[in-house]
């Protein structure tokens, strides 16, 4: 059963574009989904011209016309982004507006019925919020969309574990302040309820502090003390298993060396420090706890290096293949295999 993905050019000041191309240009991209590139043609031979690929294309007026198996790449021409209209590697709003109106049309596709996932090459979260997309992030975004209510959140997934927040998006200052135990809940449930999802039956979950080698016992803070342990401490009797909180230093050397299939973090660049040194060019972000399918590069647009034709796409084809095996998982009520 082979799902259909549609498939998002990013921000057109980026590299997407060329990811995307890059992307389709492997045989593997279409023997386990079939894709619809939704987004400007323009855009779409701008990333050819950037990749220095040609891809055969054909545009159609339905996303139904995915399924039909030939070799051209199905491409529904939004007709809304000139290239010529904005300048490559800077911030611009208005990108970012039509960034974001194209996610939404894409969602009210899936929400439909009629796309069983999205994956979309990176896009500039700043220049989503200047162009009126009022959200601290896509994932905030992509919950009001889809009218979730209940904890969600933002998954990385690199091949050696995947980590889940207790906060994201937010000032550190304020992120202290919200690590409280029903976040801290929501986050660990959040990770049960994936990475059982991914075929993990039995899934080992460790969770870091907050303070510098945990607080010390209270000398550093004691958050651990107060909140993080007895939390953890009262969901494992309720029969949600972790193991910690264990220091930031020491935490994902465990993960590293295969002890957990997750790790539960306070906040988020104690997490993402971890992951993009690990596997940068292999991370993934998935919009966990939603309806919808969403799955991006864990990087960004990397405006330093658009236009040359460098840009690596093994993230991009990774998030490809959890975008993929995450609708078939949903489309067969059957665990995710691998990733």
């Amino acid at each position: 059963m082979k799902p259909l993905i549609g498939l998002m050019l990013g921000d057109v000041t980026g590299i997407g574009p060329e990811l995307v191309v890059k992307l389709l240009s492997t045989p593997e991209a279409r023997e386990k989904a079939n894709v619809v590139i939704i987004g400007d043609a323009r855009v779409f031979e701008l990333g050819m011209k950037d990749a220095g690929i040609r891809i055969d294309y054909r545009l159609v007026n339905d996303v139904s016309e995915g399924l039909e198996q030939t070799d051209a790449v199905p491409l529904l021409d939004l007709k809304n982004i000139d290239p010529a209209l904005y300048e490559r590697g800077k911030l611009d709003a208005e990108s970012g507006r039509l960034t974001g109106e194209t996610l939404k049309y894409m969602t009210d596709l899936a929400l439909a019925g009629r796309l069983d996932g999205i994956c979309f090459a990176p896009l500039n979260k700043a220049a989503l919020h200047k162009g009126g997309w009022n959200y601290h992030d896509e994932h905030q975004m992509f919950a009001a969309w889809t009218d979730h209510s209940g904890y969600f959140g933002e998954v990385n997934i690199i091949p050696q574990f995947s980590t889940f927040r207790v906060t994201s998006h937010v000032a550190l200052r304020q992120a202290m302040d919200m690590v409280k135990p029903d976040r801290i809940e929501g986050a660990l449930t959040l990770a049960h309820d994936t990475m059982r999802a991914f075929g993990k039956t039995s899934p080992r979950i460790g969770v870091a502090a907050l303070n510098p080698h945990g607080g010390e016992n209270g000398l550093f803070g004691d958050e651990e003390i107060t909140i993080i342990r007895p939390t953890l401490e009262a969901l494992r009797a309720k029969g949600l298993s972790s193991e910690g909180p264990f220091p930031s230093d020491t935490v994902f050397i465990k993960a590293r060396r295969g002890d957990f299939d997750a790790v539960v973090i306070m906040y988020h660049d104690q997490g993402q420090i971890a992951t993009k040194l690990l596997g940068f060019s292999s991370g993934v972000t998935m919009t966990g706890g939603l309806k919808t399918v969403y799955a991006t590069p864990a990087h960004g647009v990397a405006y330093d290096i658009v236009g040359q034709g460098t840009a690596d796409v093994g993230a991009m084809a990774a998030a490809f293949r959890v975008a993929t095996d995450n609708a078939v998982a949903r489309m067969t009520k059957q665990p995710v295999l691998a990733h």
